[in-house]
């Protein structure tokens, strides 16, 4: 499994009526599907996320939607950027990503991460504790998880979690891929090289190298070969059609979003990509077009720009 062009889709907010939501999301998936994406990713959150929007713009539930992502696309892989894992049960989770794999025909990828909106977590009552907690529980989470994902039965009397020989059928492939989302060198990191077959780093570009090379050291120092875990950084596309549009789309921009977004239009995005992200030695890329992505041809004229690079 990797993940060498990937389509995350963040934003819900597209002036549609609710009753036309899905299909343009639908629309999305498969224009990325037919333009050289291999996966589409949604976001696992209850709530729009500063920087986006306003916490009650639109936000559909994740699984619900990539199962629905399922039935009308027919080779691209499926995941989150990423499952919070303080919203789920482990074991459940596990079955709620088998089942997937099993309606879209083996294109499910696992992404998970700790969760961190609290603001979600109080409005729906799920515990948030404090930053070292959520390490904890996805350590343990991911105790359980990964057996579960390889057929195998899970048991973990943990201190957050419970499982005893939890089982996991129907299932379709040997081993369903686990991708881990984030930046931290002591924990995400620690446990990526232990857990995942993939990385998605999220951070800023100027810090991309050193964090590649830490990850690397992670694996060696469990003796992992860090070839074996493929990794892909997450880029916020400011793309127009013309150079115009894409320094207006720029401006809206949070300032602490701006050292991750690459602005320009499509041919000039893949240059800037091709040396600031490949060749700080990621293997792929993941883009949102927060902005424009639901427009028709967006998808497609990014895809075609991009697609050479990671062939």
């Amino acid at each position: 499994m990797t993940i060498r062009l990937g389509y995350q889709i963040p934003n819900f907010s597209y002036g549609t009526g609710v009753e036309n939501l899905f299909d343009t999301v639908a629309t999305q998936a498969r224009e990325a599907e037919s333009n050289g994406f291999d996966t589409v990713l949604v976001m696992d959150h209850l709530y729009q996320l500063p920087g986006i929007g306003a916490p009650e713009e639109p936000m559909m539930e994740a699984y619900t939607t990539l199962g629905a992502l399922a039935s009308v696309t027919s080779t691209i892989q499926l995941s989150t950027l990423v499952t919070g894992n303080t919203y789920r049960n482990p074991a459940f989770l596990a079955k709620t990503v088998t089942t997937l794999d099993v309606v879209s025909k083996g294109r499910a990828v696992l992404g998970i991460g700790a969760g961190w909106f609290e603001l979600e977590h109080d409005a729906y009552g799920f515990e948030f504790g404090t930053f070292g907690q959520r390490f904890e529980r996805l350590e343990e989470a991911l105790n359980i998880i990964t057996p579960m994902l390889k057929g195998e039965t899970a048991s973990l009397d943990g201190k957050w979690y419970t499982a005893r020989a939890a089982m996991n059928n129907p299932r379709l492939r040997p081993h369903i891929p686990v991708m881990l989302g984030g930046q931290g060198e002591q924990k995400t990191f620690r446990l990526a090289a232990r857990f995942a077959d993939h990385m998605n780093i999220i951070c800023d570009i100027d810090d991309l190298a050193r964090k590649v090379s830490v990850l690397r050291e992670r694996c060696e120092e469990i003796g992992r070969d860090p070839s074996t875990l493929a990794t892909s950084y997450l880029i916020m596309g400011m793309v127009g059609e013309t150079e115009q549009e894409a320094k207006e789309l720029g401006e809206t921009i949070p300032a602490d979003r701006r050292n991750r977004a690459f602005i320009g239009t499509p041919d000039q995005v893949a240059q800037q990509i091709q040396e600031r992200v490949l060749g700080a030695g990621i293997d792929g890329i993941t883009i949102n077009l927060i902005r424009n992505g639901h427009r028709p041809g967006v998808v497609a004229s990014v895809g075609q720009a991009l697609k050479p690079l990671v062939k």
